[in-house]
């Protein structure tokens, strides 16, 4: 057979093999529709409207899912961000602030994702409820931060909470009571999207309720879902129209993440006269960070580019601290005109993050997600800015909890600061074992959370209680093996030690 019928032949398969697959994409296609419609068809009257654009969005999330194939970025065309792209913070700061800068602030929103559920740390409800410093939730120093700018400065920054149905109800209840203090507040909800059967790709609710045994039908979309829902929501627009320009988005759970009023300046006042849509704080990778999303040069355009794109051969270039250098904080500073018109083209282009789930009866489930920083590469001159560490304080565990109950930290107005006390700015690594994940666990095990102001590294395994007025310095490693118990007596000093075995000390 010559080379060329070879190639011919080849060329035909493939031909056939791509039209194969078109066939199944519609086939698949057709069967959601037909699944959606009969799902559509238990919505009560009061609800039609809404379930209908929630599942209108996810046909079109589910349209793409099926286009594509592998990892959405081509490697070799990755460039680092020309120097520009990225401005370091302190050239920001430089400038300094206008005389005006309430005016600025008067043009403000301040958005807070909070559509998460604290169950990773062993807790009912919202994640923003749990109590995180002086039996202050994370939204309550939220509202402390925003109250205290409008009191200092005299302006009306409100707080814009996106809520997921998981989350909404528990939330409105609790807002009641920051019914007079001087932020005005404002909820929507995230779109709930159906969970599709991992083998058929058809949703495995039946019908649209999602109490009771339907809670696990049914998916909050990944916070790239903020500017559909935003818009959708009516939101967006009253904003627009009582003169709001920008929004700074943030995870409810960094509580690194306040108003920085050197961005906003910048944002309002840019230096070469031509305004940001879209600002992403950025900050250095550490060993701690080397799964963080990086922001990339990518067809002349910025953007973000998530693990879970990476070609496998390329992941560990990927991690590297030394090619890679700064991770996205989720830190986000967007221009409320440009989400309005790139929703109304439907110009806002994010990669699907397919996350796969396994329900508790053990069917295997996909979720389609996207992440709010992906829209980067579709907003015009965007801009990257290398914010200090001190902005990036996520509480995703009890060991995070922990830095920031401890003395490492003190807390002024909703925010949390370094304390002056702390020698080198850097956090202590700290991980506590499965003894500590749930909250109510890890309260359990401290009598009172100790001094760490000299704490260098602290690693504690197995079943471990601290009494009052401990102090950890250096390194310290607490491992107390199965079946043992070690209880650290109030008072102590640890500094640089092991400790290990069984240790318990008895009042007699």
């Amino acid at each position: 057979m010559s080379s060329f019928a070879k190639d011919f032949s080849k060329a035909m398969s493939q031909a056939g093999t791509s039209q194969f697959q078109e066939v199944i994409r519609q086939e698949l296609e057709y069967s959601m529709k037909v699944e959606l419609d009969k799902i559509l068809a238990t919505a009560p009257s009061n609800e039609l409207e809404h379930t209908k654009k929630d599942l209108e969005g996810f046909k079109k999330l589910f349209h793409r899912f099926l286009q594509e194939k592998g990892p959405s970025v081509d490697w070799g065309k990755i460039q680092r961000p020309p120097e520009d792209s990225i401005q370091p913070y302190e050239k920001i700061k430089a400038r300094g602030l206008p005389d005006n800068i309430a005016s600025v602030l008067n043009k403000l929103v301040v958005v807070k994702l909070n559509g998460g559920l604290g169950t990773s740390m062993g807790c009912k409800g919202p994640k923003s409820l749990i109590g995180v410093r002086n039996e202050n939730t994370f939204l309550d120093l939220t509202v402390q931060q925003i109250e205290h700018l409008n009191k200092s400065y005299n302006t009306d920054v409100p707080l814009v909470l996106m809520n997921s149905f998981n989350t909404d109800d528990d939330t409105k209840k609790i807002l009641q009571k920051y019914s007079h203090s001087r932020v005005k507040i404002y909820t929507f909800n995230q779109s709930r999207y159906p969970r599709i059967n991992k083998e058929t790709l058809l949703p495995i609710a039946k019908d649209v309720s999602y109490s009771g045994e339907n809670t696990e039908c049914w998916y909050p979309p990944g916070h790239g879902d903020i500017y559909a829902s935003f818009y959708n929501s009516g939101l967006l627009d009253n904003l627009i129209g009582e003169g709001k320009e920008y929004i700074f988005v943030s995870n409810i759970d960094n509580l690194g993440a306040t108003v920085d009023l050197y961005i906003l300046n910048h944002l309002m006042n840019p230096p070469n006269g031509k305004r940001c849509e879209f600002v992403m704080e950025v900050t250095n990778k550490t060993r701690a960070d080397v799964k963080g999303g990086t922001l990339t040069q990518y067809e002349n355009k910025l953007r973000l580019v998530e693990i879970a794109q990476v070609p496998k051969a390329h992941v560990d270039e990927f991690k590297s601290v030394s090619k890679f250098k700064i991770f996205n904080t989720n830190n986000l500073w967007i221009a409320l005109s440009a989400i309005k018109r790139l929703q109304e083209k439907n110009a806002i282009d994010m990669e699907i993050i397919v996350n796969p789930k396994t329900l508790d009866g053990g069917l295997n489930v996909i979720q389609l997600e996207t992440a709010v920083g992906a829209a980067i590469k579709s907003f015009e001159n965007s801009l990257g800015i290398n914010v200090p560490r001190s902005r990036f304080l996520p509480v995703k565990t009890t060991s995070d909890l922990l830095l920031v109950m401890s003395n490492l930290y003190s807390l002024n107005a909703g925010s949390l600061t370094m304390s002056e006390k702390r020698e080198f700015p850097t956090v202590p690594l700290v991980k506590l074992g499965s003894s500590f994940t749930k909250v109510q666990d890890y309260l359990r095990r401290f009598e009172s959370i100790p001094d760490m102001l000299e704490l260098d590294h602290l690693t504690v395994s197995g079943d471990v209680t601290f009494g009052k007025n401990v102090s950890l310095k250096g390194t310290v490693i607490i491992i107390a093996n199965h079946g043992d118990r070690i209880d650290i007596p109030a008072g102590a000093l640890l500094e640089n030690k092991i400790v290990s075995g069984n240790l318990r000390i008895l009042d007699h």
